[in-house]
């Protein structure tokens, strides 16, 4: 290991690096798993929902819909009120 990178590490003491490591390990094996079979076991649907990600979030961002976006950017937007956006997304 790089002597900077490890005296960095230590200057963290209140991090747990091998629980952060294992983790990142958990997280990279869900995502193989994943991109192969575009399914979630019940457990890793569990798991993602505990640490809040989803390995869909590693994905590149399609063509096509960066294109849409770019397109609505360019569109005309409209300022709404927050209690117009709580009609819109059906939250009232």
């Amino acid at each position: 290991m790089e002597k900077g990178l490890k005296a960095r590490m230590t200057a963290f003491t209140w991090i747990n690096w091998s629980e952060t490591g294992r983790e990142e390990v958990l997280k990279r094996d869900i995502f193989d798993r994943y991109v192969k079979t575009r399914k979630l076991t019940c457990e890793d649907q569990k798991y993602c929902e505990r640490i809040d990600w989803h390995p869909v979030d590693e994905l590149p961002l399609k063509e096509e819909y960066v294109k849409e976006l770019c397109k609505a950017e360019k569109g005309p937007h409209k300022k709404i009120s927050p209690a117009e956006l709580d009609l819109i997304l059906g939250l009232r």
